[in-house]
């Protein structure tokens, strides 16, 4: 059995970094990039990418809405789907040009967010975000929340697909995310979120808040780099996982 662990990193702003990327990236096995518009600048993509390239990790561009000071979690009302699809074909080739200058390749894309929330429960969302992925590179690998309409628009659109589960989220008895806005919808307890993990790769399903089991298909888990305690919390899982026999490795496609 072989899972991946993929994390959001390059989420800074000049000079400013959130989380630990260097740590981050000796346990993560695919990082998703920001590319500008949630965060992120040119110097932060290469640097990260760089990083990336020297731990051997996969990496991926992770477009989201324009809004720097609301880190892309906050909704944009009136968005048509033509303006989703340019702000996604925009991001992935920003990262594609600035990998390519440091020598490595983007391999899958996963948006942010937001742009990710509003998407999962909104087919004309999903259908943009993998419009434009098609467009800009048919191979690339669209990382969905598993059960979500992203994953529709995805198999509809004919792209690979790695179906995706959070660590550090709780989960609605929908199969959505819970939201930022209520409490405990972050988890913190690196032992728990540890097991938690565990059992949705042998089992592969979750458990929402409400104690419901869910049946979801997990070829990546995603640690948020900017969780608190996140390098501890991946540590954790990483050593949980190769612990119970399950390789962490970068998902099918990369």
């Amino acid at each position: 059995m072989k899972i991946d662990l993929n994390c959001d990193l390059g989420e800074g702003f000049g000079v400013w970094q959130m989380g630990d990327d260097a740590a981050m990236m000796q346990i993560a096995t695919s990082v998703n990039i920001a590319c500008g518009f949630h965060a992120g600048d040119p110097d932060i993509m290469h640097a990260t990418v760089k990083l990336a390239k020297q731990n051997g990790v996969a990496i991926g561009a992770h477009p989201g809405f324009r809004d720097l000071h609301g880190f892309g979690r906050r909704p944009v009302p009136g968005i048509t789907a033509a303006e989703i699809e340019n702000l996604v074909a925009y991001q992935i080739g920003a990262l594609q040009a600035v990998a390519a200058l440091a020598g490595h390749k983007v391999t899958h894309v996963k948006a942010h967010g937001a742009l990710s929330n509003v998407a999962c429960e909104d087919d004309m969302t999903a259908r943009a975000i993998a419009s434009a992925i098609k467009a800009v590179d048919r191979s690339l690998v669209f990382v969905v929340l598993a059960n979500s309409k992203l994953m529709l628009a995805g198999e509809a659109t004919g792209l690979p697909l790695a179906h995706e589960v959070f660590a550090d989220r709780a989960y609605e008895d929908d199969g959505n995310l819970v939201s930022r806005k209520k409490p405990g919808a972050v988890l913190h307890d690196p032992d728990e979120i540890a097991e938690r993990v565990l059992r949705m790769a042998q089992d592969g399903a979750v458990v929402s808040v409400t104690g419901k089991v869910i049946k979801m298909r997990t070829d990546t888990v995603c640690i948020h780099g900017d969780t608190k305690g996140a390098v501890e919390i991946a540590r954790g899982v990483r050593r949980k996982l190769e612990a119970n026999g399950i390789a962490v490795a970068p998902f099918a496609g990369t």
